[in-house]
């Protein structure tokens, strides 16, 4: 606004003649519009100082969480007791290992144990056929008898397990304590 009066003034001024007078009128516009400028170049300096002034201040902060986070990672690793974690884990392991074998002898035995009593089933039916046969029919009259005896559990092997078992807990409950 000041600007456009003054550049009115210096019409004015040529237009009635007065050429030195609006010569320096002329040279106070020409200094006004570079001194306006230069407040425009200021601002966008103090600008862009704050920015990098705002970078640093963030980077003081990710510097000081990075150092308590290496505070605490050291920290959590004097706590935490490696070699007693591996050993205890590779006892776990053969465990669990001696665990899978036996299942799978088991799981042998007793598919071994139902061929076994397929076969006794096929060989009693031809038995019972053979007897039918030299008998005239009156064997097949007196009925089938089972010769199977009740299974029992065998408590040994429970209480070793169950042994077992609290062991490898009191070594695992000492390892998270320790």
């Amino acid at each position: 606004m000041a600007q456009d009066k003054a550049r009115a003034s210096v019409k004015q001024l040529a237009l009635k003649g007065d050429v030195k007078s609006a010569r320096i009128l002329a040279k106070e516009v020409v200094r006004s519009e570079k001194q306006k400028q230069k407040l425009h170049v200021s601002k966008a300096r103090l600008g862009s100082i704050g920015i990098q002034m705002s970078h640093q201040l963030a980077m003081v902060k990710v510097t000081g969480t990075l150092q308590k986070s290496t505070e605490i990672m050291k920290l959590s690793n004097d706590l935490i007791k490696l070699p007693q974690i591996s050993a205890a884990m590779r006892e776990m392991s053969m465990e669990w290992t001696k665990a899978g074998i036996i299942e799978d002898m088991m799981a042998d035995t007793f598919d071994m144990v139902d061929e076994d009593e397929e076969l006794e089933e096929e060989a009693d039916a031809e038995v019972d056929a053979v007897l039918f046969n030299i008998t005239e029919g009156k064997l097949g009259k007196a009925g089938t008898v089972t010769t199977e005896l009740p299974a029992t559990e065998a408590p040994e092997d429970e209480a070793e397990t169950e042994a077992a078992m609290a062991r490898m807990q009191e070594q695992l409950h000492g390892l998270l304590n320790s």
